[in-house]
Order: structure tokens, then C-alpha cells, then sequence
């Protein structure tokens, strides 16, 4: 019996081999993760969570950013950009605060930018008109329909973009000043 289950499953598994081999080939990508202990994505700051992610509020702010969510320990930010009259660009980062040390007076900024990239797609559109006696005739009126797509999205992963950002963030830490005793 337990001949014929194995025998069953190396034919199942050679049958399934065989039948992948006969579709669409399957594009297969490298792995675009490299899990490493750089420092781009973060940075530590001397102040809380709280304190990290409202300096990442303001510094979004100050580029134009419009904030979708600003709380305690995320805040989101979008800005559009049209860098040629028939495509469009939207960056959109998120940072997220979270304290480090268990005094909470120490914290850790994780930004992470995408970049969506959309083309203009023009599809033309004819009409025709079918009547019965006469058959179908043609009409010379054709309209134009353009609309936006998106061609690429793309985490930000350059290490100057984000030193930038962490510096304009370091500028607007506000740290509560202790009353001296």
C-alpha cells in the first residue's frame, strides 16, 4: 500500500511538471530584497514617538505635501508632480515613529518613499449605425477618450534622498524641555 501511495504522488508531481510545461512560460524575476543592516529606511532621534512623527508632519509639510494621516506613530503624505505635459508623477512617504528605549525618550523614524508614474493613454472611438434594410453605414464621427494610467511604481530606495529628508525631519524635532529641579 505504501508502494502504490508514493508511486501515486511521483506520478502526480511528474504529471503536474509536465502540464506547467505546456502553458505561458512564467516570467520569473530575481529577488528584489536584500535584507541587510543598512540604515537607510531609519534613524534615531532624541525624542519620542510622538515628537518624531509630528518633526516628520512639519518637514512633509514644508515640501508641500498634503497629509493624509498624522497621528502619534505614522503620519502620510502625498504630493503630485508633472514633469511632462503627458505623464504624471505621485510620491507618497510614510513615516512611522516608534519609541526605542523603555523611557520612550528615544525613537525610531522608518520613512519609506513610492513613486507612482502614470501616462497619458489616448484610445480613439468611431461610431457605426446598423439599419436593417440598408445594412451598416459608417459614420465619419470619431471622439477621442485620454486617460490617465499607470506605467511603474517604485519604493524610493536612494540613500541621499533620504539622508535629505531625515536631516529637514532633525530640524524640526521639538523636544520638551525639562524643568530643571
Amino acid at each position: 500500500m505504501r508502494c502504490n501511495a508514493t508511486g501515486w504522488l511521483v506520478s502526480l508531481l511528474t504529471l503536474s511538471g509536465l502540464l506547467a510545461g505546456c502553458g505561458a512560460p512564467v516570467a520569473v524575476f530575481p529577488s528584489q530584497e536584500e535584507f541587510s543592516s543598512t540604515v537607510t529606511y531609519s534613524r534615531l532621534f532624541d525624542a519620542t514617538a510622538a515628537q518624531t512623527c509630528e518633526a516628520g508632519r512639519r518637514a512633509l509639510l514644508s515640501q508641500g505635501y498634503i497629509i493624509s494621516t498624522a497621528r502619534e506613530d505614522i503620519v502620510e503624505g502625498r504630493k503630485s508632480f508633472q514633469p511632462e505635459p503627458e505623464s504624471h508623477l505621485q510620491m507618497e512617504i510614510r513615516v512611522v515613529c516608534a519609541p526605542e528605549t523603555p523611557d520612550g525618550k528615544v525613537s525610531l523614524g522608518f520613512v519609506t518613499a513610492l513613486q507612482d508614474v502614470y501616462a497619458l493613454k489616448k484610445s480613439n472611438n468611431s461610431a457605426s449605425l446598423g439599419v436593417g434594410a440598408l445594412g451598416s453605414v459608417s459614420l465619419p464621427f470619431s471622439s477621442s477618450n485620454d486617460a490617465m494610467v499607470k506605467v511603474s511604481s517604485q519604493t524610493i530606495s536612494s540613500d541621499i534622498f533620504y539622508e535629505r529628508f531625515f536631516d529637514l525631519v532633525k530640524r524640526y524635532v521639538v523636544v520638551d524641555a525639562a524643568p530643571d529641579k
